[in-house]
């Protein structure tokens, strides 16, 4: 069957209580349901150029041109229906809620559509007041200043089934003899800002050059863009973003009307044949700078170079922002599931040890003891799994990579578009002999976030196990591009290493697995890949050292550990592997 993916502004309505109303009078509730669809909620959709998809039951899905519309739409039948239910008792009153949401569909054939932009709209429907109209933050920043109705910010919410929490505002309808419960949402008050929340303030254009105006703000928009896209954070719309432009803001007092834990500013400033980017993450609660950084590059192609410093900008604030978060949950008194969540990934990202692995796996767990639907733990636990076997740490290799597979399955079912997981499911591919598919997800994963700077290392690490090492090194390089001080770095100069110790280069490989450890000391395979390589050039004694180093804080790994998990059957890549089994035998790694 034929399917055509687009973007759709789609209504959610559902009649509250029904089944309470058809168990007291069937027929006179079917009837009276039949005849608000024929002479208020059909002509209604139809004057605002809907599109009925689906009706269930009690329910109806609409697809709309313009979110516009389909706000316009809700807000006349909720109207209408509060007019008509004046009169009637509470107990037997019709009451519908209806949620909106603009985003990605699929639709079928038959005219069906299906995908997280009917799953949102859904789910937002479920959480109104009866009477109510909730729109996501997307359908918000389009109708927001197009209708005269006022708008309440619920926060951040987790719906079911959908990987990112989505932000949530209540419309309320001025509609007189309307009910408390329809005009007045339980969650008007302000709710504790989203984790991973931040504000893109328009970057400033230093020197004023107004032929550098649409840079300036490109760089904004593109920075909005791509931070939207790190898992479970929540971007302000640069619609809201650009109304600050210009003006002196007090930064507190932003973060509190927008709900925002974090500011970023910026500058942008052009000298002779540079470019010079200066950027800001501040605190909004307390007005404390988090981070700051200052990128510059050639002047060359003005968009290219827009690209590129957001991709560094974007692959940078993702780790700072993970830190920051950690930071928080450590000082939480009550930790839910995703501060438990921040403290694992803050654990990961130290290094690859046992000791840390254990320590991230065991936040990832207790995450979800409190949230088994927690998709970021998941990822999480998967990502500990990988990295203990990669890294030669379990004689379970392959129940480790199992399990990871596992829970990356349930994630990509909850979450098909999660960048990460398929990044993840990606690794675990490659280490299983599915290199092919290994790189074929890793491809998705880019697909879906471009600046996901470590899919291109991890490409890389692929080609070692096809038997083209000498291709490693390229794909290296574009990782670095995108993100050149990123916290995964020391593994990506460790995949260069390896790929040269396949090769034969041993100096190079040295050097490599030297700079890996300066950068993360950390890293205990390492110590036995440059031990390999010292071996080979008759450097047995600085070999032996280096085995010393690595068995400190790895004292299980062995050879025999090292060629159980070969992960390949590739002709050349077993015959390259075996340069390293004959360097770590001579460098004096435990035989086991």
């Amino acid at each position: 069957m034929s399917e055509t993916r687009k973007l759709a502004a789609i209504l959610v309505a559902d009649a509250v209580g029904y089944s309470r109303l058809a168990s007291a009078d069937e027929e006179g509730t079917l009837a009276r349901l039949r005849a608000l669809r024929s002479d208020l909620v059909d002509p209604t959709i139809a004057a605002h150029r809907g599109r009925v998809v689906k009706r269930t039951g009690d329910g109806v899905i609409v697809e709309f041109r313009s979110v516009v519309d389909a706000v316009r739409c809700a807000i006349e039948i909720q109207s209408a229906m509060a007019a008509r239910n004046a009169g009637v008792p509470e107990d037997s009153r019709i009451v519908f809620r209806i949620g909106v949401h603009v985003g990605d569909v699929v639709e079928e054939a038959d005219g069906d559509l299906m995908g997280d932009g009917v799953n949102i709209a859904s789910r937002l429907e479920r959480l109104c007041e009866p009477g109510g109209l909730c729109l996501s933050a997307a359908a918000y920043e389009h109708a927001r200043d197009r209708v005269k109705e006022s708008f309440a910010d619920l926060g951040e919410q987790r719906l079911k089934n959908i990987a990112r929490p989505v932000r949530v505002y209540a419309v309320r309808p001025d509609v007189p003899g309307a009910s408390p419960a329809a005009t007045k949402p339980a969650a008007l008050k302000r709710r504790e800002p989203p984790r991973i929340s931040l504000v893109v303030f328009p970057f400033a254009n230093i020197g004023g050059d107004p032929e550098q105006e649409y840079f300036v703000d490109g760089v904004t928009e593109s920075l909005t863009t791509d931070l939207s896209r790190i898992s479970g954070a929540f971007v302000i719309g640069r619609s809201t973003a650009f109304t600050y432009k210009g003006k002196s803001v007090d930064l507190k007092q932003i973060g509190r009307e927008l709900n925002v834990r974090y500011v970023l500013e910026g500058s942008v400033q052009r000298g002779g044949a540079r470019m010079r980017v200066n950027v800001q993450l501040i605190d909004a609660e307390i007005g404390n700078h988090v981070w700051a950084e200052r990128f510059e590059k050639p002047l060359a192609d003005l968009l290219d170079m827009q690209d590129e410093i957001v991709a560094r900008l974007a692959n940078t604030l993702n780790a700072q922002l993970i830190a920051a978060e950690a930071r928080r949950a450590e000082r939480a008194p009550n930790p839910d599931s995703m501060d438990l969540y921040f403290q694992g990934m803050a654990w990961i990202n130290r290094g690859t040890t046992p000791e840390h692995m254990t320590q991230a796996r065991g936040f990832f767990e207790r995450a979800l003891e409190l949230d088994p639907c927690n998709v970021e733990a998941l990822v999480g636990t998967a990502s500990v799994d990988v990295m203990v076997s990669i890294t030669y740490m379990t004689d379970d290799q392959g129940a480790r990579l199992s399990s990871a597979e596992a829970a990356l399955a349930r994630v990509l079912s909850m979450a098909p578009e999660h960048a990460l997981a398929h990044l993840m499911m990606g690794r675990t591919h490659i280490v299983t002999n599915r290199i092919a598919q290994g790189i074929a997800e890793c491809q998705r994963a880019l697909a879906l976030d471009r600046n996901l700077a470590d899919a291109h290392a991890v490409i890389g690490l692929a080609k070692i196990f096809s038997g083209h090492p000498e291709e490693t090194e390229a794909h290296v390089n574009e990782a670095f591009r995108l993100s050149p001080r990123d916290h995964r770095a020391y593994r990506w100069i460790q995949f260069v290493g390896t790929a040269k110790l396949h090769l034969g280069r041993d100096e190079e490989a040295v050097a490599c697995s030297r700079r890996s450890i300066e950068i993360n000391r950390n890293h205990p395979i390492a110590q036995f890949y440059l031990a390999a390589a010292l071996a080979h050039l008759d450097r047995l004694e600085e070999a032996r050292s280096a085995v010393r180093a690595g068995l400190a804080v790895n004292p299980s790994f062995t050879i025999s550990r090292f060629r159980a998990a070969v992960g390949s059957d590739n002709a050349t890549f077993l015959a390259q592997r075996e340069r390293l089994y004959e360097g770590m035998r001579m460098a004096g790694v435990p035989e086991g």
